[in-house]
């Protein structure tokens, strides 16, 4: 690591492509990156995926770089960090001094529980605009593809109890429970969704999303 945030430093410092990065400049290689290795994981190619992983950790550390220029935080701030949110947010592993537990009798739920309660508790620490407790849906990046923030959004009200809306109509039948038990089968009726949309003039991405968005807000 010590050699890579050097090789990174001299980048900045000697190459003009480097030095002219930002970090908006770089956000679209993140994304880019991020779909990368999905691609390597999901192809179950082990190479593949320890390359992505290393230009995934490429974007950390010129992110890392450009705020130390500009005397944010360095990347042994963000190392620190995160080392210490994964202890505050496991209690069910650490004691808050970070050493382990004697025991770690905690379930999924109870880990999802807690790992949820901390959030709040540090989200509220930070003044956030909207309490979480008004809204299991705080956090869910609104950036993210539509259909991923569906997902996001319907675990999040089945978790906090919220009644998600009956199937449509001309769903409903097709994918009760036990009607659909592969993604495969799965993968298939959602290219129908878009394949359909298309050949009506629609746009399924940005419907997905209006949708998801009128959900979160009743």
């Amino acid at each position: 690591m010590a050699r890579l945030v050097a090789v990174i430093a001299a980048l900045r410092e000697h190459c003009p492509w480097t030095a002219a990065l930002t970090h908006d400049s770089l956000t679209t290689y993140l994304l880019e990156e991020s779909y990368e290795l999905i691609e390597a994981i999901e192809s179950g190619h082990g190479g593949d995926i320890a390359n992505e992983l290393g230009d995934i950790l490429l974007q950390v550390v010129l992110h890392a770089r450009l705020a130390e220029e500009s005397g944010s935080f360095d990347l042994a701030d963000v190392v620190r960090g995160l080392s210490e949110k994964m202890i505050r947010r496991s209690p069910h592993v650490f004691h808050p001094d970070g050493t382990l537990q004697s025991s770690f009798p905690a379930t999924i739920a109870e880990i999802e529980a807690v790992w949820e309660r901390v959030k709040a508790d540090e989200r509220a620490a930070t003044g956030a605009a909207v309490p979480v407790a008004e809204s299991p849906f705080a956090g869910i990046p609104a950036s993210l593809p539509a259909l991923a923030m569906a997902q996001k959004s319907v675990e999040r009200a089945a978790r906090a109890g919220i009644g998600v809306p009956a199937l449509a109509g001309n769903i409903a039948g097709t994918i009760e429970p036990g009607t659909i038990t592969t993604e495969d089968e799965l993968g298939k009726l959602l290219f129908d969704v878009v394949r359909g949309a298309h050949e009506c003039g629609l746009d399924a991405e940005r419907a997905l999303r209006q949708a998801v968005r009128d959900f979160q807000g009743r």
